[in-house]
């Protein structure tokens, strides 16, 4: 079952929270209905005294369509237009572009391609010119948004103007301007996919409005899934060695974004990507769980996508956001467990690029547990993580994975059945023979940098880049026991 997204802002991996971050223009004013025949609409976008580049970073607010830049050089800086990409075509890279917005919700309509479209009568003007870069909110043909670069001007069609593009970068639009901010994703724009039978989605938003069993009491900005499973037990075990898990994963992800130019025709002197948020879960495994084959067995359970829209300036900066929710199990079939732990924290992920270091990956997780319920029986290894793994990039381009993953793990060792009770004194029951044991609490963090973020006009990176691997690790209960 699919929970679709009510035509609303986002998930996105309380918080893409912080609205707006550097000072910015007054409030624009949309040009009159009968502007468009021009070869640009232009709407201002920068106070008369320019000396102040830096732009607000916001949630762009609805109908947001298309802003738009002449070549370098041109003097023609980047504006809000009343065009808008009707169609597109992306293994062509043509484009149609029209006075008339495509209808919401069509976005990932395949267009028709102008193959032969009408020559232009003498004397109308083109609505858009070569060298001309584009940037769209997400269209028809163009799901992620688009951000392109004309070298073609087909001529006049039915639909609009058709043009040809290549792709273009931020920089071209952006320029010498700055920005900075964080911006929180509207949990009703996320499309999930149940990947389980028994998962629910609930999430709550400004305005009081809610969805889901639990809608009503999640924080506002959040998105909660709550789900139920059986987990796979050691080949040979017996039928009171079943193993399930339950638990909740509940998220407030903000969009970070920084751009700081130098100009239109070089690279930034520093940019940002990331994903960061409130994170808060818990869940309980109860049996005798195992990996299949020795490895760690990842069980998805839920997939979410949304692309929310920041407005920086005039221009409409897409961000693809994806995240696929799952539970984790690696252990050796022998260990019998009754556990269970709540997590609250925040996390961020992402990239930063600076002149003289080139892009360097950013992460950190701060995570603290509450009060825990532990047994283990027998000797032996359980680890289960209730995680999620997300991406985030730009007009449908990669830029940042990043895996995030909270665990329990226990271990035992000799014969031993000892539990501890949240809240309570540690106790023990008798064994016949010396062991020890322990439950952990901890959190994982890794992730990758990948070459598509040049579409903020920094160099190519080579390489996938690393996070690199953040783990923190406490002690939730254990002891040692001595012989009976």
């Amino acid at each position: 079952m699919r929970h679709r997204r009510a035509l609303l802002p986002a998930f996105a991996v309380a918080s893409l929270f912080l609205a707006a971050a550097c000072s910015s223009s007054a409030p624009h004013a949309e040009p009159p209905a009968s502007a468009g025949h021009g070869r640009h609409v232009e709407v201002a976008d920068r106070p008369a005294d320019d000396t102040d580049h830096s732009l607000a970073v916001a949630a762009a607010p609805a109908g947001t369509s298309t802003a738009t830049a002449g070549p370098a050089g041109s003097g023609q800086r980047a504006h809000r237009t009343a065009l808008a990409v009707s169609a597109y075509d992306s293994h062509t890279r043509r484009a149609v572009l029209s006075d008339k917005p495509a209808r919401q919700g069509s976005s990932s309509a395949s267009p028709t391609t102008p193959h032969s479209p009408s020559p232009t009568p003498t004397g109308t003007p083109h609505r858009a010119a070569v060298g001309d870069v584009i940037a769209s909110a997400p269209a028809p043909g163009a799901p992620h948004g688009l951000l392109a670069k004309v070298t073609k001007v087909i001529g006049e069609t039915d639909g609009g103007t058709a043009v040809q593009t290549e792709p273009a970068t931020l920089n071209a639009l952006l320029g010498d301007d700055t920005a900075k901010g964080a911006v929180p994703v509207d949990p009703s724009s996320f499309a999930v996919d149940k990947l389980l039978p028994d998962v629910k989605v609930s999430w709550a938003k400004a305005g009081d409005v809610h969805a889901g069993p639990k809608g009503a009491t999640v924080p506002l900005g959040s998105l909660r899934l709550d789900m139920s499973a059986g987990i796979p037990t050691a080949q040979g075990s017996p039928a009171s060695a079943s193993a399930s898990v339950h638990g909740f994963v509940q998220v407030a992800p903000r969009v970070d974004f920084a751009y700081g130019g130098t100009g239109s025709d070089a690279p930034p002197g520093s940019a940002y990507l990331g994903v960061s948020g409130d994170w808060t879960s818990g869940w309980a495994v109860e049996g005798r769980a195992a990996a299949a084959t020795g490895t760690p067995l990842r069980i998805p359970f839920a997939k979410l996508h949304a692309d929310p829209v920041l407005q920086v300036g005039p221009v409409p900066v897409v961000v693809n956001l994806d995240l696929t929710a799952y539970v984790q199990i690696s252990g050796d079939g022998r260990v019998t467990v009754d556990v269970e732990q709540h997590l609250k924290g925040g996390f961020k992920a992402g990239g930063t690029f600076g002149l003289t270091k080139g892009w360097t990956p950013v992460s950190s997780a701060n995570m603290t547990s509450t009060p825990v319920r532990a047994s283990v029986a027998a000797a032996g290894n359980l680890k289960t993580a209730l995680g999620a793994e997300a991406s985030v990039g730009l007009y449908g381009t990669v830029g940042v994975s990043a895996d995030l993953a909270p665990y329990l793990r226990g271990e035992a060792s000799g014969t031993v059945t000892a539990s501890s009770d949240a809240g309570a004194k540690s106790k023990a029951a008798e064994a016949k023979t010396g062991g020890a044991w322990g439950v952990y609490g901890g959190v994982d963090l890794s992730g990758t940098l990948r070459l598509q973020l040049s579409v903020f006009g920094t160099p190519i990176v080579q390489r996938s880049i690393p996070l690199g691997t953040l783990n923190r690790e406490w002690k939730l209960a254990g002891g040692t026991l001595l012989a009976g």
